[in-house]
């Protein structure tokens, strides 16, 4: 019998969705990068420090505020300065009518620290008298991972390219190729998508590009003044169009040929004369930084997951060890996800983990595949295959990961997922990125699945 046509139509369908970032001198990711900053010192000397770190910043003022417990000993001003001038904020003036002013000056601003140790009461149900693999989860609290088979690297193209974006833009500040442009900068895409009858995502155009980036004065600055240290040849900043169509050519084209599809092509082949452009749309855009805007540690958290596909359980990365969950669960989460799709078991997938607590063994596991399963695999299959492949007690994640490295300024910036796995001075970066294979799982049916399952040791890693 044939379906009813209402039903035939919502089967497949084109939308439009959009995914936001902002660079790495955004307040609110400038003390991201202050937090893991803390972070990495701590770990440093320590590898098991308890590190729970938040920064605020406003005008010529950074604060880190939390709870700590390590042996190392920390000079959080130099710490706090070195992430400032890393970033590229030199210069105060307290004026907001000032076109010298980027808004924050590692020199002379002012630290302000407000840090105590952890909780007894929190390290006593935690990690205190437990052995690595026990120790219990930082705090209770929901996490997810996703993936999606549209791009190379299982990240939602939306948030690939606005992410991407925002790099390219510091990439040529630092260069001095565009030494006008300022740290501070926000970027947005716009992508139609086709929904299949299978699930599965794939973008079909790039609709928009909205592209908000500091800059110097136009037609007046000279690079001299503007670029720290730069002893070439004089140069002026460009006019407000030619800066918008450098941005065009330097930052949207070059960023686009670096992201590939899963069909192999450049995402550049969905760019064209029906992408609607808005380059700096307010008209200027010179006062930025912590001057033009407060900064909060954690206020950026779709950023730096997904760009709003799939699920966030709520909880910040940046200033928290890895017994903190919010964190180390998280990356969990998006291994998981992404091995099931590389591995060819759906095309599309969302984890959840849950915890309590001082709890050590996950509450509860959820994977939704969104009907993109593949072979004779049903979502509860692969659900199952998770359980035997993954051990997600937060001692367990740590070593599976090496999460105990101080290696987390570097994550603070351009979203934690999406990134290439690589190792460098013997630590592992973003290690979750390397999917497990699970590919002989692909051909199984449920019971085999099943018995797999019961001939694993899963019960010592979950509760069932």
């Amino acid at each position: 019998m044939a379906e009813p046509a209402q039903k035939k139509a919502k089967m497949e369908r084109t939308f439009l969705f959009s995914s936001e970032s902002v660079n790495e001198g955004h307040p609110d990711k400038l003390c991201d990068q202050v937090s893991d900053a803390v972070l990495d010192t701590c770990l440093r000397a320590d590898p098991k420090s308890k590190v729970a770190c938040e920064t605020a910043t406003k005008d010529n003022m950074v604060m880190v505020a939390g709870e700590i417990t390590t042996q190392a000993k920390i000079d959080y001003e130099k710490v706090v300065r070195g992430v400032v001038a890393h970033i590229g904020f030199d210069s105060y003036v307290d004026d907001l009518s000032s076109v010298d002013s980027k808004g924050l000056s590692d020199k002379t601003c002012e630290v302000l620290v407000r840090i105590n140790k952890q909780s007894p009461d929190i390290a006593g149900g935690v990690h205190v008298g437990k052995d690595d693999l026990d120790v219990g989860a930082g705090d209770q609290g929901i996490m997810f991972g996703y993936a999606s088979d549209e791009t190379e690297d299982c990240m939602p193209l939306t948030h690939s390219m606005a992410t991407r974006l925002g790099k390219k833009l510091t990439d040529v500040r630092k260069s001095g190729k565009l030494w006008w442009l300022r740290p501070d900068g926000k970027t947005q895409v716009t992508i139609e998508y086709l929904q299949k009858a299978d699930g599965s995502v794939e973008p079909q155009k790039i609709h928009t590009v909205v592209i908000s980036t500091q800059h110097a004065e136009p037609l007046k600055a000279v690079r001299t003044k503007e670029c720290v240290g730069y002893k070439g040849p004089e140069m002026t900043a460009p006019s407000m169009e030619e800066m918008n169509k450098l941005i065009v050519e330097e930052v949207i084209k070059e960023t686009l040929k670096e992201i590939t599809l899963k069909n192999g092509q450049p995402a550049l082949t969905l760019f064209g004369d029906h992408t609607h452009l808005h380059i700096n749309p307010s008209g200027k855009f010179i006062i930025g930084g912590p001057q033009g805007d407060a900064g909060l540690t954690g206020r950026k958290i779709i950023i730096d997951t997904y760009g709003g596909w799939g699920a966030h359980g709520g909880g910040a990365f940046s200033g928290k060890d890895p017994t903190k969950v919010d964190r180390s669960a998280a990356y969990i989460c998006r291994q998981m996800a992404k091995s099931v799709v590389k591995s060819g078991l759906c095309k599309r997938a969302l984890v959840q983990l849950s915890y309590a607590i001082g709890v050590a063994k996950p509450l509860s596991l959820f994977v939704e595949t969104y009907g993109t399963e593949q072979g004779s695999l049903t979502a509860v299959d692969i659900t199952n295959i998770v359980k035997i492949a993954f051990d997600c007690r937060p001692g367990a994640i740590a070593v599976s990961l090496a999460l105990r490295e101080p290696k987390y300024q570097e994550t603070a910036a351009y979203c934690h997922f999406g990134r290439q796995a690589v190792t460098k001075d013997g630590m592992k970066f973003f290690e979750w990125e390397n999917a497990k294979d699970l590919s002989k799982y692909k051909s199984m049916s449920s019971a085999q699945v099943d018995a797999e399952l019961k001939a694993s040791n899963y019960l010592t890693k979950w509760v069932d």
